[in-house]
């Protein structure tokens, strides 16, 4: 028995301070700000109502930074330049009034598709990257991925993995399949991008950028 390990353990606070407390049942937000807002209670004359939902709201406000936080870091969007940037004189044609509206994300709650067509290096991904960011901006889950990174992942599934990763693909809020056709695909690949397609159709939106 080693005797060093067990004098070492640590063992629980048998009287914890409140921001100890806080903290345990997950209420961090609180306990890091809670004499600063305990000082300005005091001097402002707070009730206790008043105090409860001051901290109530910080609280509200810091695990909705950490939902985005997390939502943002799952899409795997990247870094992006914003559609402020855009050249829309750019590209020879292209339907301005279509893009605008598909940003304001009208199209999510009918479950429609976006499908944007054109050369390389015209802002088709620059494009979806924004609409992307802006639905997790406004509370969805979004999936961006090349068609190519894709296609790997249900590859070198086995076939219970890769049905686990077609339920993923189906269900994530918004789905972004960047650079479709810009590799030749085999029949499998062709079969597994309808799979995933399929699994989504008059279900949930999907965005597609293409050079086809």
């Amino acid at each position: 028995m080693n005797l060093l390990n067990d004098t070492t353990k640590k063992t629980p606070n048998p009287n914890p301070s409140l921001r100890e407390q806080l903290e345990r049942i997950g209420l961090t937000a609180v306990a890091a700000q809670l004499d600063d807002m305990l000082a300005h209670a005091a001097r402002q004359r707070w009730s206790p109502r008043q105090l409860l939902d001051n901290l109530a709201q910080i609280e509200v406000a810091e695990r909705a930074h950490r939902s985005l936080e997390r939502r943002l870091r799952a899409s795997e969007i990247k870094k992006f330049k914003p559609m402020a940037d855009f050249e829309w004189s750019w590209p020879a044609r292209i339907e301005r009034d279509v893009i605008e509206r598909a940003l304001t994300l009208d199209f999510l709650p009918e479950a429609r598709n976006l499908v944007l067509v054109g050369a390389n290096g015209l802002g088709k991904t620059m494009i979806a990257q924004n609409i992307c960011n802006a639905a997790v901006l406004a509370g969805h889950s979004v999936l961006f991925r090349t068609a190519s990174k894709l296609l790997t992942d249900l590859h070198r599934q086995t076939p219970e993995g890769r049905l686990r990763k077609l339920r993923a693909y189906a269900n994530v809020g918004l789905l972004c399949i960047d650079e479709v056709g810009y590799l030749s695909f085999d029949d499998k690949s062709a079969d597994l991008l309808y799979e995933v397609i399929n699994h989504r159709y008059e279900q949930k939106s999907l965005i597609l950028t293409t050079n086809k």
